[in-house]
């Protein structure tokens, strides 16, 4: 059993000129009102910066162990010339939508909002924490790109300064219902386009705030007889660019050519079950040995997608940053220190490395880079889970 413990050192040499001494990832465990924000079409001057991306030195190449892969096999009914490989996962994908915008899709993750419908559908998710209030709920924001054959997702919930900050890295379109006051700066920002509110109401004997989901087109509730438009209708009412536009900031991740295992990295520890310090949900991932997948889990329940089969959402890329964050009012409201630099930790195939993020301005990617190396990350091929740890509970992260 391995607990967390922060590496030292100074900043790696892609950001300071100077390289940092690998060090292994530690490990062990010990025994408000918010109101909804319309829809609107914001077009100023882009912004330019690319936040202080690096090139990697192909010299340096972290070790790897090559495991076979479905990585090459095309979606059912294209051939090779009518795909591309994915920004977001690196999975073949249809070129149909190779310029689209991903839509970023807030999701409550109270317990009452269980099951998450359409989750698997996600290409990168997001959990950080929603407010230090009510056991430091967490709340989801789901990357998709394939946003135009949504039957169902959600259900949806407020989003928080730190989403829109998060979600302008992707060039995504925010997908929420409403928010506290203080997102209003946020969603004024010139590359923020955001949709909140009127989503479809599925009539599923929840409670209001658990009945509402996005679809791709029209949806009409049987039980109700009222109708409600879907993502497609609505973003182009609301006037924003389906594709990627001005304020895209490039690609956000790289990919290793075949798949990195870390069994032979000097810096790897083993990191087959991951238990996270979120206390009001108690998240948790799994390394599955024949998928070589981290399920996740929460309220110690795996997550499942009912529009999947009942399948458990899961992850080949595992990223958790060490993040600050300034707390607002008495009522919890926060807001992460995301434009920054701190450490973290890079999980996949079991094993774990520590890494460091850097994120230079409020318009730039946030970029990984791997502490024994020094080199920009590269991911697996597949979906990324990402998860925002807060500085005072980052020695509470647990490896087995």
């Amino acid at each position: 059993m391995r607990k967390s413990k922060l590496v030292t050192g100074i900043l790696i040499g892609v950001l300071a000129g100077a390289t940092i001494l690998a060090s292994g990832c530690k490990g062990g465990k010990n025994g408000s009102s918010e109101t909804s924000s319309e829809p609107g079409v914001i077009n100023l001057n882009p912004t330019t910066s690319e936040g202080g991306n690096t090139t990697p030195d192909p010299s340096v190449a972290n070790a790897t162990v090559t495991f076979p892969e479905d990585d090459n096999e095309l979606p059912e009914g294209l051939k090779e010339e009518d795909c591309y490989r994915s920004e977001l996962t690196n999975l073949w994908t249809d070129k149909a939508i190779q310029n689209q915008r991903p839509c970023a899709i807030m999701v409550d993750n109270e317990i009452t909002a269980l099951d998450h419908y359409g989750l698997n559908q996600a290409d990168i998710v997001y959990e950080m924490m929603n407010s230090t209030a009510n056991g430091r709920v967490t709340r989801l924001m789901a990357i998709v790109k394939d946003w135009q054959h949504l039957d169902q997702f959600g259900s949806i919930r407020s989003t928080r300064p730190t989403n829109v900050i998060l979600a302008g890295e992707y060039n995504a379109i925010l997908v929420h219902d409403g928010g506290p006051f203080y997102i209003n700066e946020y969603i004024a920002k010139p590359y923020c386009n955001h949709l909140s509110g009127g989503f479809a109401r599925f009539s599923n004997g929840k409670a209001m705030e658990f009945t509402e989901y996005v679809t791709s087109d029209t949806y009409n509730n049987p039980t109700t007889g009222r109708s409600y438009d879907g993502l497609i209708s609505r973003i182009e009412a609301a006037g924003f660019s389906k594709d990627y536009n001005s304020y895209y900031q490039g690609v956000h991740f790289t990919f290793n050519d075949e798949t990195s295992g870390l069994h032979d990295h000097g810096g790897d520890a083993d990191a087959k079950d991951i238990y996270l310090p979120h206390p009001h949900n108690h998240s948790e991932l799994h390394y599955n040995e024949e998928t070589r997948e981290y399920e996740y889990r929460e309220y110690n329940m795996d997550h499942i997608d009912p529009l999947d089969g009942n399948k458990v959402m899961s992850f080949d890329n595992v990223i958790l940053q060490q993040t600050g964050y300034m707390i607002y009012d008495p009522n919890g409201y926060m807001i992460y220190d995301v434009v920054n630099e701190s450490t973290g930790y890079y999980i996949t195939k079991g094993k774990c490395i520590n890494i460091k993020w850097s994120k230079a301005s409020e318009t730039a990617l946030t970029k990984y880079f791997d502490v024994e190396t020094g080199t920009e990350l590269k991911l697996n091929t597949g979906k990324t889970y990402i998860s925002l740890i807060p500085n005072d509970v980052w020695d509470d992260v647990v490896f087995e």
